[in-house]
């Protein structure tokens, strides 16, 4: 069964202060058109620039997932991503006056209440899955940490974290639906060691830090020099360590509470794959490092499959138009009417076919010691079956002709030869209006892709 994708009902605004900068936010989260995706709107900068919540776009993952585009940057972007995938959002625009989201409390629970408040919404579009049909793995050597992802009916993800420090030990966590996400992984906060605290505060690096958005694991004697410091910096009068080894400012969820945010930001690093994901996702140690690098190579990917898709269809089935109602339509004639049936017609699509056989005219004189389908006659069919598209909009299509307006990246991948069934599926680009096709066309034969296009037409009615 198709799934719609969603987007939220109304546009709401959370303020906080970026852990990093310790600067006030202003976070608005807004609905966005279907097939937008996430996208960070930097309304503090001329031009409130856009960055898509991309693997693409990661530039450093230090302290936090950071994305860049054109000089412009967005830091620690994973936990209202993470948000956004454990309510099944797909189009989201969070519009930001800062280059990070406020951390709030350390973990997407206010992320999420916000967009529960704003109401979810579907919208009129099939979302975009890719289905995982074989283990895909990635691991760093140096580190040991591994990400491998299998096929499952549905979104998981397990985590394994090993820190090396007796204070935290191993830990495991399990996601086995994303409709748990809100109830098992959103108010798991975000956590550092106590040596790691010191090195940030040392080089000014957490001045929006206080002890209410971080658990910290003291992993190391708590000198009075240390002491002072972290009074100092989380204007605190009193800092002492609980006997199980946590500052004491705040109390635990869940004893492997850490496990479960290291899989909070997997799901929010693995948001900027741009697609959703069925497949379970084994992560063993992982971190932002290697989360994006896996996001990065499982949308490299999902690209290429994409470029190789190739449809398939029952050629024996009754075809929606035969060659006499194609007529009805068209004004080509043999030997120049490039296709044989319609298989598939939309008000957005068509799927048309064509069986090329030996006897073609322009094999006559197309190397006739080797004979290939010419490009531009490829080019010409996929044309004609959007002409089939447009022209079935109106009531007497005898009246009009098809013309070519524009064509763009068209690209020719294999040979065409007499014996091959072509397939050819176009797609409307933007709706037609005023007579005008905009769309993007392919041509299969054999079980691969032979042509691709981008092409547009305008139908004219006859004087």
């Amino acid at each position: 069964m198709s799934k719609k994708q969603k987007t939220i009902k109304s546009e709401i605004t959370l303020s906080g202060v970026g852990l990093h900068t310790g600067n006030n936010v202003s976070m608005t989260l807004k609905p966005a058109p279907v097939n937008n995706g996430f996208t960070f709107v930097r309304v503090d900068l001329e031009g409130s620039p856009i960055i898509a919540a991309k693997a693409e776009y990661v530039v450093n993952t230090q302290r936090g997932t950071n994305l860049e585009r054109n000089g412009v940057q967005i830091q620690t972007s994973e936990h209202v991503l993470a948000a956004a995938v454990g309510l099944d959002i797909d189009n989201l625009i969070i519009e930001i006056n800062a280059s990070e989201p406020p951390i709030m409390d350390g973990s997407s629970k206010y992320f999420v209440e916000a967009l529960e408040k704003a109401g979810l919404e579907e919208q009129d579009a099939e979302i975009e899955e890719y289905i995982v049909k074989e283990i895909i793995s990635y691991k760093d050597e140096a580190t040991g940490s591994e990400i491998i992802l299998m096929p499952s009916d549905e979104y998981q993800v397990t985590t394994m974290v090993d820190f090396g420090t007796k204070i935290l030990g191993t830990q495991n966590a399990t996601l086995d639906t994303i409709s748990d996400f809100k109830k098992e992984i959103a108010d798991a906060r975000t956590f550092s060691f106590l040596h790691e605290i010191e090195m940030l505060l040392e080089h000014d690096l957490i001045k929006g830090g206080d002890l209410n958005n971080a658990i910290v694991y003291v992993d190391k004697e708590l000198s009075e020099n240390t002491m002072l410091k972290l009074k100092k910096a989380f204007k605190k009068d009193n800092i002492a360590v609980k006997p199980n080894g946590i500052l004491d400012n705040l109390t635990l969820h869940w004893a492997n509470e850490a496990a479960r945010h290291k899989l909070l930001d997997v799901i929010g690093d693995l948001a900027l794959v741009g697609t959703r994901i069925r497949g379970k996702v084994i992560a063993n140690k992982p971190g932002h490092l290697i989360n994006t690098q896996f996001a990065k190579k499982l949308e490299k990917i999902i690209k290429t499959e994409k470029r190789n898709y190739v449809p398939t269809y029952d050629l024996n089935l009754p075809p929606l138009l035969d060659i006499h109602q194609i007529m009805d339509i068209l004004p080509h004639r043999p030997p120049f009417l490039l296709v044989d049936r319609v298989i598939e017609l939309s008000k957005s699509h068509v799927v048309g076919m064509k069986n090329v056989t030996m006897n073609e005219n322009f094999f006559v004189g197309h190397f006739p010691g080797s004979p290939v389908m010419p490009g531009v006659l490829i080019v010409e069919a996929m044309a004609q079956c959007g002409g089939i598209l447009v022209l079935s909009t109106v009531p007497d299509p005898e009246n009009y002709l098809t013309y070519f307006m524009k064509m763009d990246n068209v690209k020719f991948k294999q040979k065409v030869l007499p014996g091959d069934t072509i397939i050819f599926k176009a797609d409307l680009i933007t709706p037609i209006r005023r007579g005008i096709c905009h769309m993007q066309a392919y041509a299969y034969a054999n079980g691969r892709l032979v042509a691709e296009a981008e092409l547009m037409a305008q139908i004219s009615k006859i004087k």
